[in-house]
Formats: C-alpha cells, structure tokens, sequence
C-alpha cells in the first residue's frame, strides 16, 4: 500500500476511535469496502461486505433476521449481486441466516473446521433457538458447501481478499476475512469490542496465541464480529483481557481458593480487571462463564451455580 493510502487508513482508524457505536448503520471503511454494527438487542452480529468487479463477498450471514436488516443496504451501496457469504465461524449469529442468502443466489463459505463444529452442535441449537426466534422457526440450518483447508484467496485484479484460518480461539473453526492492500480485518468473533465474548466453544490459552499470529498481519482497520470498528488496540485489548483473566484466575487457584469462594469473589476479580484502563470494556456484567472456563481450563474445577 503506497503512502498516501497507508496515511489515510490512520487518519481513517483515528476518526473510527472517537465514534461512538453506529448500531445499524453502514460505514464505508475503504472504497467498496462496508461495516454494518448489529444491533445487539436482536442478536446480531457485525457484518461487512467487499464489492468485486462482478459481485459481493459478505462477511457472515447474521441471524435471519439479521440477514433481512442489511440485504437492501448492500443493494443502496451497489448493484452487484452477493455471491458469496463467508461465516466466520458456526455460531446462530454468524451462520443461521445462510438459507436465506442461497436463496438469494450466493454461496456460503467456511473454513473445514466450520462444518465440523455446526454438524457436532448445531442442529440441537437451531432446534432451540427455534422456539424462541420466529425468523430463526421461518428458515432452516444451512451449513456452508464452499470448504477450504487453511485459506482462501478472492482476487479479481483490482482487489485481493484473503480468508484465512490462524487457529483455535472463539471457536475451533474461526477464520477472517483479510484485504492485505489495504490492512483492513474483519475477525469474526476471535475480536470483539466490548463485553461479548463468548467463551464456550473456545479455547482462552489458544486464542492468545492465535491473537499473537493475527497481530503479524499489521492491521490498520480492524471490524470486530461485535461492538464498533477500530485500530489494531481492538487486536490487542482483545488478547490483554484473556492475558489478565487467565492470570488473576491462576494467582486465586495458586492460594488454594475454592470453586465456592471463587463465586463468592466474581466481584473482586471483576473489579481487578476493570481497573486496567486497555481492558475495563471487556468486563462483562456477569463474569461467571469466563472465570469458570479459564479455572477449568488451568485444572481447577467448575464453579457452584447460582442459588435459586
């Protein structure tokens, strides 16, 4: 990227940073290149799209509902059709729309790992999440049919975008979508920004290290799979937090504390974490499901669940 673009994605990432959150509504980040923040009210995840001399790559498929917010703003931007629809990994709000954007002609794309992970958990989570969401009930599971091993290169002459797979961190089937002229990511959830990680599925010890490989690319721009767009500080608040919770969570299994005094001590441990200014956003309001992950993960045992 020559100097002239490369500035301009700076001053680009500085504006970004001092906007608040832009909840559905289409930002263009670089010419032909879209953000879309999901309303986290709904559900919805982030969106992007990349407009090719003869279609559109889209950057997950969003719930169904999700899907049918951002199908007329991507026609507002241009009159190429989506014909491809890269999930990012195999969660309801990155994938269960899929059926709707076939129908609507395009292909949906994944990483192998994807695929795995949707035909392991899936069905009994769309079954679920079925009686409880009507557009998730009017639609069905599609998994994606377009599979690559380890990336996937889309490159018309004029723009190149690069799905790749770093390794294990939200999901063990994570990829990203990566535009390397100009330095822009779109990481799905192995980035958020703000207090939506989900760590179920997930790895924390090997997102770190996934995070140090994503941090290589030099991205400029990064859109998260949640919360609004930034800098390359999303790449790194993101890793720091993981960083700072496995650590805090090991000092308290090293003094011997109990799963019990654990729960007892969400607070404190919440506290601690907010008060590192880099990582305070990433706090949730109920930080059980990652203490617990982190304590299971370094050989401690399962917390209580909450009295009734």
């Amino acid at each position: 990227m020559n100097a002239a673009r490369w500035l301009g994605s700076l001053m680009f990432t500085a504006a970004v940073s001092a906007l608040p959150a832009q909840i559905d509504t289409v930002q263009s980040v670089a010419s032909g290149v879209y953000f879309h923040q999901g309303d986290p009210r709904r559900g919805h995840s982030n969106n992007g799209w990349i407009v090719f001399d003869d279609y559109v790559l889209l950057v997950d498929a969003n719930y169904p509902s999700g899907a049918q917010v951002i199908m007329p703003k991507i026609k507002a931007t241009t009159d190429k059709p989506v014909r491809f629809v890269f999930d990012t990994h195999h969660h309801a709000d990155h994938a269960y729309g899929n059926q709707l954007w076939v129908d609507a002609g395009a292909v949906p794309v994944a990483y192998v790992g994807v695929v795995d992970e949707m035909r392991k958990v899936e069905p009994a989570r769309w079954e679920a999440s079925a009686k409880v969401r009507p557009d998730v009930a009017a639609t069905r599971l599609k998994p994606p049919t377009l599979l690559f091993p380890q990336d996937l290169f889309f490159d018309d002459g004029h723009r190149r975008v690069e799905l790749r797979h770093f390794g294990v961190a939200h999901t063990r089937g994570d990829a990203m979508a990566w535009l390397p002229a100009e330095k822009i990511l779109f990481t799905g959830d192995v980035c958020v920004n703000g207090p939506h990680n989900n760590v179920n599925d997930g790895d924390t010890g090997e997102w770190i290290k996934t995070l140090e490989a994503v941090k290589a690319l030099g991205a400029v721009i990064v859109c998260p799979g949640h919360g609004p767009m930034g800098g390359a500080e999303i790449i790194a608040d993101q890793q720091r937090y993981f960083i700072e919770l496995r650590r805090v969570v090991r000092r308290w299994l090293d003094a011997g504390k109990t799963p019990a005094e654990f729960r007892a001590g969400l607070g404190e441990i919440a506290a601690e974490l907010k008060g590192i200014p880099a990582i305070a956003r990433y706090v949730p309001a109920s930080l059980g499901a990652h203490v617990q992950k982190v304590c299971v993960e370094l050989g401690g045992q399962p917390l209580p669940p909450l009295p009734p």
